[in-house]
């Protein structure tokens, strides 16, 4: 039975770090869409409109994804980007995600860069001469965590609702300067978490700091955390629904691509589909006019 279960969180945790992104973005849509400006202290005249997916399909950008991009309602973008170390060649890298966003879509770009409380100097920008690459920089060693987590903390004894930008201190309180490590602070985040009567509001912050710390923490701490939610049925079930649909979701993507290439036989037997779903989809795909 134990082995069982080392085996159930295993394969969980594989799914969480393929398709995290996804589940971050579900439940933080919403969330990041009201508040990640003010959190950050980013000045805006214009508004988030939505969160969108991006990811670049050349083959001389590696981990061509970038971790969030926000299409505003002035029709510009925002780029951020979660880094738990400094590298100048990352900023070499966020500048070809800006310039191949701006080739593609023609919209201006700026780019917001969150680095973790460990890191304590960077490069401002980037000059290379003839260009200057200058995002804004957010350092989170700036951001007092054994007092964020005191007063989230207080807040919930006294049964107070909770706002965005506290539910946004929860989910980012392991990048906070404090005397704990990144996993320390993770597993009192979700264990707090925990504690908030509201269900939708304890699910985005329990299920968005598991799936958020995937880019900070080691296989064994990820299972540490796992195990600290694990108790709660009602939110593993979830997690686990969660992780689901997305991995089912890039198997059908995956599948389709390669649908005007593989004949269906072969699709079929790769990707664990029957002929009648491979042929919905390929039905699909022509109705839509995608060639992709």
């Amino acid at each position: 039975m134990a082995n069982d279960k080392r085996k159930l969180v295993s394969e969980i945790e594989t799914k969480i770090s393929i398709r995290n992104k996804d589940i971050i973005n579900k439940y933080t849509s919403g969330l990041f869409k009201n508040a990640i400006l003010e959190y950050y202290g980013i000045k805006s005249s214009a508004k988030i409109k939505d969160l969108i997916n991006v990811e670049f399909q050349v083959v001389e950008v590696s981990e061509a994804r970038a971790d969030f991009v926000f299409l505003m309602d002035d029709d510009t973008y925002k780029h951020f980007e979660f880094q738990s170390s400094y590298n100048k060649k990352d900023l070499t890298r966020f500048a070809r995600y800006d310039s191949l966003l701006y080739d593609r879509d023609g919209r201006p770009i700026q780019t917001i860069i969150i680095y973790s409380a460990n890191v304590k100097t960077i490069d401002e920008c980037l000059d290379i001469g003839t260009l200057t690459y200058k995002p804004i920089n957010i350092m989170m060693n700036k951001f007092n965590g054994n007092t964020i987590y005191k007063e989230l903390e207080a807040k919930l004894v006294a049964k107070q609702e909770l706002t965005d930008i506290d539910m946004l201190n929860l989910i980012f309180l392991p990048l906070m300067k404090s005397k704990l490590s990144k996993n320390e602070l993770a597993l009192k985040s979700v264990e707090l978490a925990k504690t908030i009567e509201d269900r939708s509001k304890r699910e985005t912050c329990i299920v968005s700091t598991v799936a958020f710390m995937r880019k900070y923490l080691n296989e064994n701490q990820i299972n540490q955390l796992w195990e600290a939610i694990r108790v709660d049925s009602v939110i593993g079930s979830l997690i686990q629904k969660e992780v689901d649909v997305a991995v089912d979701k890039e198997r059908l993507n995956n599948a389709k691509s390669l649908l005007d290439i593989l004949s269906i036989e072969i699709i079929t037997k790769k990707f664990k589909l029957s002929k009648k779903e491979v042929d919905e989809l390929k039905q699909y795909k022509e109705q839509a006019g995608d060639n992709n």
